[in-house]
């Protein structure tokens, strides 16, 4: 059975890979409605101030502050009410001393009124005439104009990933475009004698695949687009001849490998045939997922991932993810959340290896607990049990109960 020649940790790995790779970012122009989970290539610039005439932040009364002062439930101000400010329109009157006007939640404010008194703070005392019965600040109430954004403030970064909150950002300002990367294109291979497609009948020792559908779903939350070659036995010319197409197609090659050492080996070879300077990295320390190979082939990433399918979803994270993140030229790219969760089970780890083990978090009185599910690596409902996954630093010989563990949820 061949050897690895040598075992890196994970983080050494991501950067010798990514030290190699040649990021050209390819912008392209979409609807603002359309680019939830897409990334920005630029920095967006606001072209108005934000709100662009100022209102109020509560139904009640807009006042001139000064005229409040002193006012209280025994001691109420009189103020004579002069009109009803509409919503969506201007006032139509201004504010003299001793004046007020009836106005509703985001109104707009007459040019002299600097604060709003709670509607619940005051009581009407005739057609025409109010009591305020507490005082008000001056700004108490109210939004100034652009105290939210102002004009060219920039109001969304280049690398961005678009959220449902800057969607709604960028429709208030009435940006209805705007650039962003184009999706990396991630090639899927899958290879194994025993591999058959889901639709397909199970015979005796055959298995159907689970890593083309499983990596193409991570690819496109990732914000890559995946695209399928298919699945292909063990024979070295077979692959070769697909992994030339792919790659001339793709950002990204994976191929997932059968689960023998002889069909990681013949991997490595075909990979090594795709272009310079080839295999980088055959090996990771890490469980699942020690056979990882990690290659850049003419100037394009190639990633070998284990056939076991929690193995390869495992290691598609860790490496796969990052890579594409890159190419979108996100700004935190590879960055993983983590929380700290308090183990209810201990778990052995070996030193010198870092260990990913699915886990199921949740919370209990205000803190964190996760709870370690142990599966073999081919064991794919393991991962559907799983919400997340506690990681087991390298330099430790394992955790134990009750201790502060690292966790990522899965997503």
């Amino acid at each position: 059975m061949p050897e690895f020649l040598k075992l890196i940790p994970v983080q050494q790995a991501l950067e010798v890979i990514l030290s190699q790779l040649d990021v050209k970012i390819t912008p392209e122009r979409i609807k603002t409605l359309n680019s939830l989970g897409r990334v920005t290539t630029e920095a967006i610039h606001s072209p108005i101030p934000l709100p662009t005439f100022p209102r109020s932040t509560v139904d009640g009364y807009a006042v001139r502050a000064a005229d409040t002062f002193g006012a209280s439930e025994s001691l109420p101000a009189y103020l004579r009410v002069i009109g009803e400010i509409l919503m969506g329109s201007s006032p139509g009157f201004d504010i003299n001393p001793g004046e007020t006007g009836l106005i509703h939640t985001g109104g707009m404010l007459p040019e002299a009124c600097n604060a709003v008194v709670m509607i619940e703070h005051t009581q009407s005392v005739g057609a025409d005439t109010v009591e305020i019965l507490r005082s008000v600040a001056v700004g108490e109430n109210i939004i100034k104009v652009g105290e939210d954004v102002q004009t060219g403030e920039e109001v969304i970064p280049a690398g961005r990933r678009i959220r449902s909150a800057e969607i709604g950002g960028l429709a208030a300002l009435g940006i209805l475009e705007l650039n962003v990367a184009r999706k990396p294109v991630v090639g899927i291979i899958s290879s194994g004698d025993e591999v058959i497609p889901p639709e397909g009948k199970l015979l005796p020792g055959q298995v159907r695949d689970i890593n083309s559908y499983s990596l193409s779903a991570l690819i496109e939350q990732s914000g890559g687009t995946a695209r399928r070659y298919g699945i292909f036995p063990d024979i070295e010319g077979v692959l070769e001849s697909t992994s030339v197409r792919a790659l001339a197609e793709c950002d990204v090659l994976v191929i997932t490998a059968g689960s023998s050492a002889s069909a990681r080996d013949l991997t490595a070879r075909v990979i090594n045939k795709l272009g310079s300077p080839g295999v980088l990295v055959h090996g990771v320390n890490v469980k699942p997922g020690k056979p990882t190979i990690l290659a850049v082939c003419n100037h394009k990433v190639v990633i070998g991932l284990p056939g076991n399918p929690v193995s390869a979803l495992v290691i598609a994270g860790l490496f796969v993810v990052p890579m594409i993140e890159t190419l979108l030229g996100l700004g935190d790219a590879g960055v993983r959340r983590k929380l700290v969760a308090r183990l209810s089970t201990n778990v052995a780890s070996q030193a010198g290896r870092e260990d990913w083990v699915a886990a199921r978090l949740s919370e209990n009185q205000g803190e964190y607990q996760v709870d370690p599910i142990f599966s073999k690596s081919n064991l794919i409902f393991s991962l559907v049990r799983a919400n997340s996954m506690i990681r087991v630093p390298a330099d430790a010989t394992g955790l134990s109960t009750g201790e502060m563990v690292d966790v990522y949820r899965l997503t």
